[in-house]
């Protein structure tokens, strides 16, 4: 039995026939006769009889329909519960990241909800290779994730906003000969030690089209997924690597060099199942994560020299 079928025998035992509860409920007589013959289906006594032209129910179906006055209204309740929830203004919502973008845009997320009646942010780092990013969406709300602007969208299962587009630019130490270059090549770099990440996650990519368009291999010395610890290896001389432009802080030791000849950029996603964005809390979270981001990219404008990188057009 269901919500509906209760609903029929309720009808039925107000309104005394099925044309009255047809009309009532705007569908077809045979509609409603069907409905009573599938209900009938689960019980194993008669729920309705004929009293001459009129169809009546038994004392085994005056006693559903009673029940079915406690499950409607039962429903009603869970119904105005889920409505209560799904328009709280103020309610949780959890934030997966990786690691570079969790360093940009949580501080600003948390900033901008830290007054009362807004969302509760839940935040958590997520380190995956790209394709696992979409399976997150079933543990958190919404999951900032990153891919290379010519790798395949992501998959139909989740939607996507994109916050960034994001240059990965060369780093490298600034008494480095070739921090003197206002850009660089794959021929200049790829004799250099690098330093990159491990199989699966979206910069290798760059690192293999270097060494397409260099036509020679590279030499990858440390795979390290963390670009703070990147940063550092860089500065301690430990060979150059791939670096976010927007999202990492700037490190004393060293220059970024936007490359040439090489599609090298990012887009900083955030993923969610459609059915999340019925809540306004994660509406509201959406909404604060695109004006976290414009703001990261503002800073890049308002700030050109920072790491010591001429900018070119992006």
């Amino acid at each position: 039995m269901d919500e509906r079928q209760l609903r029929i025998l309720r009808e039925l035992g107000e309104l005394g026939s099925v044309t009255a509860v047809a009309e009532a409920l705007l569908v077809t007589p045979s509609a409603i006769s069907q409905q009573l013959r599938l209900l009938q289906r689960a019980i194993p006594v008669p729920l309705t009889e004929r009293q001459g032209r009129r169809l009546v129910l038994t004392d085994a179906g005056q006693a559903l329909a009673g029940a079915a006055v406690e499950v409607e209204t039962a429903l009603a309740r869970a119904r105005h519960t889920v409505e209560e929830f799904v328009e709280r203004p103020d309610g949780e919502v959890s934030v997966a990241a990786f690691h570079s973008a969790g360093a940009a845009f949580f501080p600003l997320l948390l900033r901008a909800l830290a007054v009362p009646g807004r969302p509760l942010p839940r935040l958590a780092d997520e380190d995956v290779p790209q394709d696992d990013f979409p399976r997150l969406t079933r543990e958190y709300d919404i999951v900032l994730a990153h891919r290379l602007e010519h790798a395949p969208p992501w998959p139909d299962t989740v939607a996507a906003t994109t916050l960034l587009r994001e240059p990965l630019d060369v780093a490298m130490p600034a008494d480095h000969p070739l921090a003197a270059k206002r850009r660089v090549t794959p021929r200049d770099v790829a004799g250099e030690p690098w330093i990159t990440v491990h199989d699966g996650f979206p910069v290798l990519a760059v690192i293999e089209a270097i060494a397409a368009a260099a036509g020679r291999r590279l030499r990858l010395t440390h795979r390290i997924n963390e670009f703070a610890v990147v940063a550092e290896v860089v500065a301690a001389g430990g060979g150059i690597a791939l670096m976010p432009r927007l999202t990492m802080r700037p490190h004393p030791a060293l220059v970024l060099r936007p490359l040439s000849g090489v599609q090298a950029r990012r887009h900083i996603d955030a993923l969610y199942r459609p059915e999340r964005t019925a809540r306004a809390a994660v509406r509201t979270v959406l909404t604060e994560l695109r004006r976290a981001a414009r703001t990261i990219q503002e800073r890049d404008v308002d700030d050109p020299g920072t790491w010591g990188t001429a900018r070119p057009d992006t």
